[in-house]
């Protein structure tokens, strides 16, 4: 019925969307429908019942006398009696805090020396597999792990629960902008120092752990049931380029092909953007036979950019790879023809990024010309391969925990404004030619990237417009869906980016640290599995 009843609620909401998904399976186009599908049904307000229907429980350490120990200590307030009886159905020794938390720390301390704390606020619960599941966690950690955190719903006053924070993996540029952690998470007691404890003791185990080198680790399981939550600290404090120093030289690489209009639009943007420092720009013609844009390359003024000529079948990794190498810039700026730039900062913004020592690829966010995002970073696994994260929201909109507005380490972003350092690009070899010719060298070589240590990076300050396959069109010839269909393959082969035979849910291959795995892999907007 439950089921049902979500059905009912997707086509009643959106019935031309729900007839088309009808419309696709009918015609063949099945994993179309299925996206389309997995996005109507998930987005529904009766998605999470149906979830919580569904959901497997944990069988751990059950209230084992030999499992590490948790002890909750709970902030007073109304709803005390509610937190403390699910605290006692979980198997956790809770107590109110009655006084400083520094000496409830310190006796905490000295009786429970290996023990782990849970502070919650009072009215808040956790469920009854939290026990288990976080002594579970505990006895696989690592000695320089301080911190472990859950994912967390939100339990209105006739506890019905709603409104799941499915939780990335530990992403330290998100959690500037936005604590997803401390109010769900456990920390080592001993990793508080207590004589200069600061004013939050989460904060403190989790310097710790970042210091010593210790993964923070994340349990994806629903473990808190939430009165209230943080929201991310909104709007974001602009990015300053320091005066006093130039950035790194760049080098922005463009690749053309006929389509005068939309090259003169990206030229224009890049005649008012502000770089402090040296910037050079270098035009790749692809074999361009348009009269109009041959005259028009052959006088642009050599003081502004060069062209240098590409010729053969396109090959994007290919075209970008020649022009890296006849590039002089410390950074490298790929972009395409069909990029409008609408601020003048967002090179800047990108370059600042890029030249952190843990930092890869920068990627920027990309709107449709009608204003909807069209990239905020790339996620691994959707249909099967990888696709851009939050496609077609309204940037004005909350989204997924206003995700889209953060910035964040992601799995890759798009190269089509793509910025990275020359000597960063060069020792992972560039985009491959070979195997990802037109489709996914992008998500390749940030990942290729990220097996050196290199963290791709989504910056959503830099914002420009994005004219999308315009120019090159949409592959719905035969070669280009069977060259597609290689490159889905090659993904696969080299990154696991499909799920496991089983499909989604338990046992299922998560190939994106940065996705949770009951997150929809059939949507690019973040809705709940099901």
């Amino acid at each position: 019925m439950l089921r049902l009843q979500v059905h009912a609620e997707a086509f009643v909401s959106q019935p031309g969307s729900y007839a088309r998904c009808v419309w696709w399976r009918l015609v063949g186009k099945r994993l179309r429908a299925r996206m389309k599908l997995a996005q109507l049904l998930g987005g529904t307000s009766r998605a999470y019942d149906l979830w919580q229907a569904q959901e497997q429980r944990e069988n751990g350490l059950r209230h084992s006398n030999h499992a590490p120990a948790v002890i909750a200590l709970v902030r007073p307030g109304p709803g005390e009696d509610r937190t403390l009886a699910s605290l006692d159905l979980a198997g956790i020794q809770a107590s109110i805090l009655d006084g400083d938390l520094r000496e409830a720390l310190a006796n905490l301390e000295r009786e429970f020396s290996e023990g782990w704390l849970l502070l919650i606020q009072a009215g808040d619960c956790v469920s009854e597999a939290a026990g288990d599941a976080y002594r579970l966690a505990i006895s696989l950690t690592e000695p320089t792990t301080h911190v472990i955190y859950a994912d967390d719903d939100l339990i209105n006053v006739e506890g019905r629960r709603h409104s799941p924070h499915f939780k990335p993996d530990w992403n330290s540029e998100m959690f500037r902008h936005f604590d997803y952690v401390s109010d769900s998470a456990i920390f080592r007691l001993s990793a508080l120092n207590l004589p200069s404890l600061a004013a939050s003791p989460f904060q403190d185990a989790l310097k710790l752990s970042q210091r010593d080198g210790g993964e923070i680790v994340h349990l994806p399981k629903v473990l808190h049931h939430r009165r209230s939550r943080k929201a991310p600290t909104l709007p974001l404090p602009p990015i300053q380029p320091d005066p006093a120093s130039e950035l790194p030289s760049v080098s922005v690489l463009v690749p053309t092909r006929n389509r005068l209009d939309l090259l003169e639009t990206c030229l224009e943007g890049l005649k008012a953007t502000r770089y402090p420092g040296s910037c050079e720009i270098i035009i790749i013609d692809n074999g361009s036979d348009d009269p109009a844009t041959i005259e028009y390359l052959a006088n642009i003024d050599p003081g502004f950019a060069r062209v240098i000529p590409f010729a053969g079948a396109f090959n994007f990794a290919a075209i970008n790879n020649s022009a890296a190498r006849e590039a002089k810039g410390k950074l490298l700026c790929f972009l395409n023809n069909d990029i409008e730039i609408t601020d003048p900062s967002w090179l800047a913004i990108m370059a600042q990024q890029a030249v952190r020592e843990e930092v890869g690829a920068v990627g920027a966010q990309l709107l449709y010309p009608d204003g909807r995002i069209q990239h905020a970073g790339v996620v691994l696994g959707i249909g099967g391969a990888a696709a851009h994260a939050h496609r077609l929201l309204q940037p004005s909109k909350t989204g997924y925990f206003h995700r889209h507005k953060l910035p964040q380490f992601v799995s890759a972003v798009t190269a089509a404004c793509l910025v990275v350092e020359r000597a960063k690009f060069e020792a992972v070899g560039g985009f491959d030619e070979e195997h990802f010719a037109v489709s996914f060298n992008d998500v390749d070589l940030c990942l290729k990237l990220r097996a050196k240590g290199w963290k791709s990076l989504y910056e959503p300050r830099a914002r420009l417009v994005h004219h999308e396959s315009i120019s090159r069109g949409l592959d719905r010839d035969a070669l280009g869906a069977a060259r597609q269909a290689r490159e889905v393959a090659n993904l696969q082969e080299k990154w696991r980016t499909q799920l496991a035979s089983g499909g989604e849910g338990e046992g299922a291959h998560n190939p994106d640290p940065y996705h949770h795995p009951e997150l929809s892999r059939l949507s690019e907007q973040f809705v709940v599995r099901l």
